[in-house]
């Protein structure tokens, strides 16, 4: 027998629990999540970060649509899920144009001699640094209090989340789509698809023309800072050209190659050859050695051509509904993004303006 929803998220990462939990007052509401436990993909393995000028015009808008929330979590969380950080961006000589390309637009942004970014990151090597600028607002977000904070939200709606729920068959038929599952069969007349890295294999399933994503591998490694050295309080350091980033946790530091290699939807793992490269350039900015990783990961970040998150329904077929594509913005983005999902499937009016909407919408693909 199945069982029946008005909406069906197929995703329980960061973008299908947030539509789940502005959906689910007004609506019943199912999530199907393939693994056996939320997040478990891209949202449990970003670097959690709020920077309000990363990403392209309609992203950096979205951006700024997402900060009220994360402030002031209502119904969410008790307290702010940001804490202070900042980004610092670096270039070198050959970095400069792509150093003014990233400030042309940006809000928020100072610049700073060469000596005050060594200030705020001291291992930094002042003669590889020919121009920085900060975002001293670019906070932490707690992924996992934003996550669980939309779970209980859903939940306390009505809402039923539901684990090693992989889709094997995506079929439509009378107005209604019915999903077939490990755990059972589930039918309502619109899906939501938060399938993360594997979107478009979703879409496949159920007989829809694929948004082109392209799952892109981002890796990352915790090193130990010199001894005696408190990173606690520094900024995250990016090189202009995204080379490679660094970012204090818990003490030591996050680095990454800031990776993009195309990748099949699957459970992500560093190559140790990146990782290698990527520590390389790290360090040859920087005074110390990487003498030690103690742990590395990998993620997918997914794009499509315009590098634009694409949400709206599908040209193509009745109540299916895209929400993918979110790249690396997913977690800062996504209390914009999952209002404006709610919004759409509702048939309520979008609270970001006509433009944005636009620049989100699937038809752009067609």
């Amino acid at each position: 027998m199945s069982e029946t929803a008005d909406i069906l998220v197929i995703g329980g990462g960061i973008a299908g629990i947030g539509a789940a939990a502005r959906l689910s007052p007004h609506t019943r509401v199912i999530v199907l999540e393939m693994e056996d436990a939320l997040g478990r993909h891209a949202t449990g393995r970003s670097a959690a970060i709020y920077i309000r000028n990363y990403g392209n015009a309609t992203l950096r808008a979205l951006n700024v649509a997402s900060e009220p929330v994360l402030k002031e979590p209502d119904g969410i969380a008790e307290e702010t899920l940001l804490t202070p950080r900042g980004e610092m961006l670096i270039a070198s000589e050959d970095e400069i144009d792509a150093f003014e390309a990233y400030l042309k637009g940006a809000d928020g942004m100072e610049t700073l001699t060469p000596e005050e970014a060594v200030d705020l990151f001291p291992l930094l090597r002042r003669e590889k640094i020919a121009a920085a600028a900060i975002e001293r607002d670019a906070q932490d977000i707690d992924v996992d209090r934003l996550l669980q904070g939309f779970a209980r939200l859903a939940r306390r709606n009505g809402a039923r989340l539901v684990t090693d729920a992989l889709v094997q068959t995506a079929t439509r038929t009378g107005g209604v789509w019915r999903v077939e599952t490990p755990k059972g069969t589930f039918e309502a007349p619109v899906i939501v698809n938060a399938a993360g890295a594997w979107a478009d294999v979703l879409a496949e399933t159920a007989g829809i023309a694929r948004v082109g994503l392209v799952p892109m591998r981002r890796s990352a490694a915790i090193v130990p800072p010199p001894s005696g050295i408190d990173v606690t309080r520094w900024p995250l350091v990016a090189s202009a050209s995204e080379t490679w980033y660094a970012k204090p946790d818990a003490g030591k530091l996050m680095v990454s190659p800031a990776d993009e290699d195309p990748a099949e939807p699957h459970d992500a793992w560093p190559d140790d050859m990146v990782l290698a490269e990527g520590l390389h350039r790290f360090e040859q900015a920087v005074t110390m050695p990487v003498t030690r990783v103690e742990r590395s990961w990998a993620g997918l970040r997914s794009f499509v051509s315009d590098r634009t998150p694409v949400v709206g329904f599908a040209p193509d077929a009745d109540g299916f509904f895209w929400l993918a594509g979110q790249g690396g913005y997913g977690v800062q983005t996504a209390p914009a993004l999952s209002q404006l999902a709610a919004d759409l499937c509702l048939g309520h009016t979008p609270k970001l303006p006509a433009d944005i909407v636009a620049a989100l919408d699937p038809t752009r693909l067609s």
